[in-house]
């Protein structure tokens, strides 16, 4: 029978309850090797360019990464290294950021040993995880830009939503105005309306406004 392939794990964390909990659980699995533990940056980068390791679990909380692109850089240079965030506290800023990095693996440090070590596999296999918190943290992000976006549109009448919808393919007043077959004045009462709802005070806060209550689908903009 071929030999199962043990992961390769480096812990990059300074809490040391939690690391050697890590430590002892990760030496005590037949599918996963520990290959080190770190607490600053030099010792990590030593430590990925001496063995070769799978896996990157880390806090970036508890670590001094010195920002979140720290992160990226240590993953376009070790692009065969996996990375598992594994922290106590995580808002949705901490979410956007790491997501902006292409992090898409995190759990809290309350998970139990098997959420952990699903993450793990997850993890190394490529795939998406996150525990329930992140979840419920994502999910109450995803309802309240909907409420957000009923809530805006609640406020716009039918002609409102068109008028923002050629606004942001670039046609001018007066191309509304011909392509509606209104008047001059009444667009850009139309416009005035819009901005006083939106409480914004010109096209670019239009567009991004739209673009956030989901107004406008799949398109750039260079404001």
């Amino acid at each position: 029978m071929a030999q199962s392939i043990k992961h390769s794990i480096v812990i990059a964390d300074s809490q040391f309850l939690v690391t050697e909990s890590l430590r002892i659980l990760l030496q005590n699995s037949e599918h996963f090797t520990f290959s080190g533990l770190t607490d600053n940056l030099n010792d990590l980068r030593k430590l990925l360019s001496n063995e070769f390791v799978n896996l990157l679990i880390i806090d970036f909380n508890l670590f001094d990464l010195g920002g979140f692109e720290t992160i990226g850089i240590i993953m376009k240079e070790n692009p065969h290294i996996a990375v598992l965030i594994l922290t106590n506290q995580v808002n949705r800023n901490d979410l956007h950021e790491l997501s902006k990095i292409g992090i898409k693996d995190i759990i809290l440090k309350t998970s139990s040993k098997e959420e952990l070590f699903m993450a793990i596999d997850a993890t190394v296999n490529r795939r998406k995880y996150y525990s329930d918190e992140i979840l419920n943290i994502l999910l109450k992000d995803s309802l309240a830009k909907t409420q957000s976006k009923v809530e805006f549109q609640q406020h716009l009448t039918p002609s409102e939503i068109e008028i923002i919808r050629m606004i942001a393919d670039g046609l001018t007043t007066k191309e509304i105005a011909s392509k509606k077959n209104i008047s001059f004045h009444t667009v850009i009462s139309h416009r005035k309306n819009i901005f006083r709802k939106a409480e914004i005070n010109n096209t670019s806060e239009l567009i991004i406004y739209a673009i956030k209550a989901g107004l406008i689908d799949n398109i750039d903009y260079y404001i």
